[in-house]
C-alpha cells in the first residue's frame, strides 16, 4: 500500500484476516468469500507440516494436517489454493518461514501458469505480484519454533530468495522481519524493537557480503524490508513503540547502510494485533480488546500500518469460523470508513508525554541492539541462548504480575462474575472444526500426486538442489524447478536437511526464573513438593513435552520455570517430539509425572498416542497431565483416555495448576490427599 503524497485524507491500509484450513479447496472457497466482504489482501495461514517441511503421510505430521492452516504440498495444492484468484491484482501475504523459499517458489509458478494461460507475458505478471512471505527465521528461534535448519543456512536461504524477489519480483517483500512472535512469548517493547532490529541487520548484512547485489542497488534491497509487528492492549505505550520503531529504522537504514532516498528508509509494516491477550474467560472481551489494540497502529499517522489483520473474539477458543472473521473485518471497516481517522495529520506531534515515551524505548532499545551486536548480532545471540533466556524471563514476570493480581486481566483475575454468553449459548458451535477427513484426504491426495507426476524430473531436480546447496550458487533457481516437477513439500525440505542438517534451539528454561514471586501458596506448593518426595523417597521429576509440530513454547516453558521454582526436577527438552520419544525420556527418566502441552488442535491424537505409549512401555502408572485451547467436549475424551488433568488458557494460576499436578502424583503413588 503507498504512502500518500498529499495532504488529504489517508488511504485505508490493507485489510486481511489470517485465514486457511483443511484443504487448498476449503481455503480457496473461504477466501473468496472474505474477497467479495470488502477484504483487500489475502492472509495465507499454512499447517505445521507444510510449515516446518513435511508431507501429510509423515509421521510428524499425524493429527496436525489442516488444523492451523492450509496444508500446501505441491504446485497442485496452491493451484487449488488460488483457483480464479488472479494474482497478479491480489496482494498477499504468506505466514511461512523455514520453507518460505519453496512456498514463494510455488507460488511465482502458479503466477507464470495463469499468465501462460490467458495469453500474457509471465515475465509482465510476475513483476506485479504483490504482498510479502514472512520468512523471519530467527524469531522461529526464539518463538513460534517452525524452523527446520540450523541458524547459517536458514540465513542462506533468506539471502538468495531475498536476492532473487529484488531482481525478478521488484514489488514483492521477500521477508517481514517479525516481532510479533517475540511479544507472544514475553517481550518488553524495548526487546520487541531491539531484537527485531537486530534479525533485520543481520539479513542486511547477510545480503551485502553474498555479493549478489551490487552496492549500487543495496537501498532496492533495504526498501523491500518489511516489518510484522504486534500491538497489546496498552495502546499508548505500543503507539509510542511504533512511532520508536520508525524512528530508529530510519537511522539504522541512513547511518548504518547509507541510504539516501527517505523512501527507501520508510518503516513499512503489517500487523495483526496481540493474541496472547484473548481470554477463555469471558471471550466477549476480546472484541474491545481488539478494536483498542486496532487503535495503536492506526492513531499516529506518521507510524500508521499499511496491512491490518485482527484475530477473532473467540481464537482463545479454536479455529474462528467464517462470521467471527467477518466481524473483525468490520471492523477494520467501521475504523477506516465510518469515522474520521485518514482526516487528520499525525495528531501526536508535539506531545512531550509521548515524545518522553518514546525516546525511553528508543534508549532502551539502542543499548540493547548495542548489546545483542557486541555478542557477534542476531544469530550468535540466538545460538548462545541470550534472546530466548531474556524473553522466557520477561514472560515469567509477568505471568507473576499477573497471579499477584498487579496486572489485571479483566474478566480473568478481577470482574470474574459473569451472565452465561449467548455467543456460546448451547448449539451455538461457537468455533470451527476441521474434520479428521481432511488428514485421510490429504495423505490419500499426496500419495496420487507422486503417482501421477513424472518421478525421474522430480529425482533429477531433487539432486541438482543439493549439488546446489553445497555450493554458493542461489538456490532459488533449483528450487523453482523443483516446483515445476510435482516435487513436494517433505521432499524439497528432506534434500536440504540432507546437507544442512537440523537444529534444536536453546529453550531458555534454565537462565530463566520467577524469583521474585513470594506469598503464602508458593510456599505451600514447595513444602507440599519437597514432602511428597520423602515420602518417595526422591526428588519428584515432572517431563514438560511438546509433541508434534506445534512450536509455541511459552505455555511449556512457563510450565517448566514454575515447576523447577516449586521444587520439581523439570526434563524439557523441547519441541518437536514424537510421542515414542516422550514416553522413551519419561522412562528414562524415571519421571513422576509428564505434562503435555499442545496448542495447534491435534490433541485427541497426539495426547492418547503418549498415553497408549507409555502403557505399552510398561509405564502405565506415570499419570499424564496436558494444557492447550482444548474444548470442553475434547478435555472429557481425554479424560476417557486416561489423561489425569485437562488444562486451559483459563486456569491462569501456575502455581495452582503445580499444587494439581502434585495432588496427580500423590493419587498415582497411593498418598493421602
Amino acid at each position: 500500500m503507498p504512502y500518500p503524497t498529499d495532504r488529504e485524507r489517508d488511504r485505508p491500509w490493507v485489510m486481511r484476516t489470517y485465514a486457511g484450513h483443511s484443504s487448498a479447496a476449503k481455503s480457496n472457497e473461504l477466501y473468496r468469500r472474505n474477497l467479495a466482504k470488502g477484504q483487500t489482501g489475502l492472509s495465507v495461514a499454512f499447517d505445521l507440516p507444510t510449515q516446518t517441511g513435511y508431507d501429510p503421510d509423515h509421521e510428524l505430521a499425524r493429527g496436525e494436517v489442516g488444523k492451523v492452516g492450509v496444508p500446501v504440498s505441491h504446485v497442485g495444492d496452491m493451484r487449488a489454493l488460488f483457483d480464479g484468484i488472479p494474482l497478479g491484482g491480489a496482494n498477499t501475504s504468506m505466514t511461512i518461514n523455514a520453507t518460505a523459499m519453496w512456498l514463494f517458489a510455488l507460488y511465482v509458478t502458479v503466477a507464470q501458469e495463469q499468465a501462460e494461460a490467458e495469453g500474457a507475458d509471465w515475465h509482465e505478471v510476475v513483476a506485479r505480484l504483490t504482498g510479502t512471505t514472512q520468512n523471519d527465521i530467527i524469531k522461529e528461534y526464539l518463538s513460534r519454533g517452525t524452523y527446520v535448519f540450523p541458524p547459517g543456512p536458514s540465513l542462506r536461504l533468506i539471502t538468495d530468495m531475498v536476492a532473487f524477489a529484488v531482481a525478478n519480483v521488484p514489488r514483492w517483500n521477500p521477508i517481514n522481519i517479525c516481532s510479533y512472535h517475540l511479544q507472544e512469548v514475553g517481550a518488553t517493547p524495548v526487546q520487541e524493537v531491539a531484537y527485531s532490529m537486530c534479525t533485520a541487520i543481520a539479513v542486511l548484512d547477510a545480503v551485502r557480503d553474498s555479493g549478489q547485489i551490487p552496492a549500487e542497488s543495496f537501498g532496492e534491497v533495504v526498501g523491500r524490508i518489511s516489518f510484522f509487528v504486534n500491538a497489546g492492549v496498552r495502546f499508548v505505550e505500543e503507539m509510542c513503540k511504533m512511532r520508536a520503531f520508525t524512528e530508529l529504522w530510519d537511522e539504522i537504514c541512513r547511518d548504518r547502510y547509507g541510504i539516501t532516498d527517505p523512501k527507501q528508509r520508510r518503516f513499512r509494516y503489517g500487523v495483526q494485533v496481540n493474541s496472547l491477550g484473548l481470554t477463555e474467560a469471558q471471550p466477549e472481551n476480546n472484541v474491545q480488546r481488539i478494536v483498542l489494540e486496532m487503535l495503536a497502529v492506526s492513531l499516529s499517522r506518521k507510524a500508521r500500518a499499511r496491512a491490518i489483520q485482527l484475530p477473532a473474539w473467540n481464537e482463545a477458543l479454536g479455529l474462528p469460523r467464517p462470521w467471527d472473521q467477518q466481524w473483525a473485518l468490520r471492523m477494520q471497516q467501521v475504523l477506516a470508513y465510518e469515522t474520521d481517522l485518514l482526516e487528520y495529520d499525525d495528531i501526536f506531534d508535539g506531545s512531550p508525554v509521548i515524545k518522553s515515551k518514546v525516546d525511553e524505548i528508543l534508549t532502551g532499545a539502542r543499548a540493547e541492539i548495542d548489546r545483542v551486536q557486541a555478542m557477534g548480532g542476531a544469530v550468535a545471540a540466538v545460538e548462545s541462548g541470550y534472546m530466548k533466556t531474556r524473553m522466557v524471563a520477561s514472560l515469567a514476570e509477568r505471568r507473576r504480575r499477573i497471579e499477584a493480581g498487579a496486572e489485571v486481566i479483566v474478566g480473568v483475575n478481577r470482574f470474574d462474575t459473569t451472565e452465561p454468553s449467548p455467543l456460546q449459548a448451547e448449539g451455538a458451535k461457537a468455533i470451527e472444526t476441521v474434520d479428521p477427513v481432511a488428514e485421510l484426504a490429504a495423505v490419500e491426495a499426496i500419495t496420487a500426486w507422486r503417482a501421477g507426476r513424472d518421478d525421474a524430473a522430480a529425482g533429477e531436480s531433487l539432486d541438482a538442489l543439493r549439488a546446489a546447496a553445497k555450493t554458493d550458487v542461489n538456490l532459488m533457481r533449483a528450487t523453482m524447478t523443483c516446483a515445476r516437477a510435482g516435487v513436494t513439500t517433505g521432499e524439497w525440505a528432506a534434500a536440504l536437511r540432507e546437507v544442512f542438517g537440523e537444529y534444536r534451539a536453546p529453550t531458555g528454561v534454565s537462565g530463566a526464573s520467577a524469583a521474585g514471586e513470594a506469598g503464602t501458596e508458593l510456599a505451600k506448593v514447595r513444602e507440599w513438593v519437597a514432602s511428597t518426595g520423602t515420602e518417595l523417597g526422591e526428588r519428584l521429576r515432572m517431563l514438560v513435552g511438546k509433541p508434534g509440530l506445534d512450536g509455541h513454547s511459552n505455555g511449556a516453558e512457563q510450565i517448566a520455570v514454575r515447576a523447577r521454582d516449586t521444587g520439581f526436577e523439570v526434563v524439557y527438552q523441547g519441541i518437536r517430539l514424537t510421542a515414542e520419544q516422550i514416553v522413551a525420556a519419561a522412562v528414562q527418566e524415571g519421571v513422576h509425572v509428564v505434562g503435555l502441552s499442545i496448542l495447534s488442535g491435534s490433541h485427541l491424537a497426539a495426547v492418547p498416542a503418549v498415553v497408549d505409549g507409555l502403557r505399552a512401555a510398561g509405564a502405565g502408572d506415570i499419570p499424564v497431565v496436558v494444557g492447550g485451547i482444548i474444548p470442553p467436549e475434547d478435555a472429557k475424551t481425554l479424560a476417557a483416555r486416561g489423561v489425569a488433568r485437562v488444562f486451559t488458557p483459563k486456569d491462569y494460576e501456575l502455581t495452582q495448576i503445580m499444587a494439581e499436578i502434585v495432588q496427580v502424583i500423590r493419587v498415582a503413588r497411593g498418598l493421602s490427599v
